[in-house]
């Protein structure tokens, strides 16, 4: 795929901007970008990326054979409205909103190859978790040009679209999760009289070290945990003080509160 519009130029499409140009999935000057107002936002990314800014009647809308909507989901039905009459009918579309259903693509666009997937903010540094719908109008090439601009921010998973609700709510929001664990140790460390880097720099080495251990696949997380729990030690004091805290009630709440959200959005809501 020779050509590629971003329609949105916020954090994820920055993201993905970011991982396809340094990976060398696309030559930064054939990616397109458009937003609805920020012009000095389009220039910071063409002097960060090498991108080229377009706007509404430019050329390049019509020579983009991928079109990617990364704009709010509540501008999601004026992006569309901004390049329909300038995209070529054979075009594909993906799709980076949050709730933003195919079907809405299909009806507003006309009847194209659309996929909608939901990357997170670690595409910048090539290690986001992503899922990706297509509908039945994507042709196998499109679908391997899909995955490999995905794959190249990350690990993509293919799935249903209903799922991808889900999938919002446990990747696509789940970076977000991780940090606000990571500031409420830090706050307790600094809180309890630790020094804020020796704090930040021992967190971060925990969390790479733990996401390490999970990835060899060697163990179930609970194994992992227990290795680590000795019976009457210090730490499983610790996951007692969060079980008496409602910690899995939490998190389960979390996780259900994002999906039900990208359900509303998906309707309007």
């Amino acid at each position: 795929m020779r050509n590629v519009l971003f329609i949105g130029a916020g954090s994820m499409a920055e993201a993905i901007i970011a991982g396809i140009t340094s990976s060398g999935a696309m030559e930064p000057a054939s990616v397109y970008v458009m937003n609805k107002s920020d012009r000095a936002r389009l220039d910071e990314l063409r002097d960060n990326y090498g991108i080229t800014p377009v706007k509404s009647g430019d050329p390049e809308i019509s020579q983009a054979e991928l079109a990617v909507f990364a704009t709010k989901p509540k501008d999601a039905r004026q992006a569309m409205a901004q390049v329909a009459k300038q995209l070529d009918p054979s075009a594909a579309v993906l799709s980076v909103m949050a709730g933003i259903p195919i079907s809405l693509f299909e009806e507003t666009l006309g009847r194209r190859p659309v996929a909608r997937s939901m990357p997170n903010t670690s595409a910048t540094i090539g290690l986001a978790a992503t899922g990706v719908a297509m509908n039945d109008a994507v042709r196998d090439n499109v679908r391997e040009t899909i995955l490999s601009l995905l794959g190249s921010v990350g690990l993509v998973k293919e799935v249903e679209e209903d799922e991808l609700h889900l999938i919002t709510a446990l990747a696509g929001s789940g970076p977000a999760y991780v940090y606000y664990f990571a500031e409420a140790l830090e706050e307790a460390a600094i809180t309890s009289g630790l020094c804020g880097t020796d704090a930040r720099d021992l967190i971060i080495q925990v969390l790479e070290g733990a996401a390490a251990m999970l990835k060899r696949r060697t163990s179930e997380p609970s194994e992992l945990r227990k290795h680590v729990t000795s019976p009457g030690g210090t730490t499983a004091a610790g996951i007692r003080a969060l079980d008496d805290a409602g910690f899995h009630r939490a998190v389960a709440s979390c996780i259900r509160a994002a999906e039900n959200r990208s359900r509303e959005l998906a309707t309007g809501q």
